[in-house]
């Protein structure tokens, strides 16, 4: 096997995965995955995907992610690294998908509008 490598997006962030054979050591940014995510949820989203198929300690993953913020990171890395599990396995598809690991989440902050100060809330009304 050789390098894999897929994208994965969520809100504003970009997360480039490169799976490899090994030891299961994740970096990000050049960082322990540990080291980099500080809270344990957010922790336990990046490497979901292995435990979703129970593969974890199989694998080496390098990945660069840009944009958002922390959670938003993570959950592109684990889009980013159930698409490189599937295209490594086609028989990891179900497991992942009925997670809806392999689906975009597309919400994304709402602009906001002229006249008012956020995106729906409006000033207070007077009558008189």
């Amino acid at each position: 096997m050789e390098m894999i490598n897929a994208t994965g997006r969520r809100k504003s962030a970009v997360a480039r995965v490169y799976l490899t054979k090994g030891d299961g050591k994740v970096t990000v940014n050049g960082r322990d995955f540990r080291d980099y995510f500080v809270q344990t949820h957010v922790q336990d989203s990046v490497i979901a995907p292995f435990e979703a198929i129970d593969a974890e300690r199989i694998y080496d993953v390098k990945i660069n992610v840009t944009g958002g913020g922390f959670k938003g990171q993570a959950e592109a890395i684990r889009m980013a690294l159930s698409r490189a599990l599937v295209e490594l396995n086609e028989d990891f598809r179900k497991p992942l998908k009925s997670k809806k690991y392999l689906t975009r989440d597309a919400r994304v902050v709402e602009r906001k509008k002229y006249g008012k100060p956020k995106a729906r809330k409006s000033f207070q009304f007077s009558k008189r």
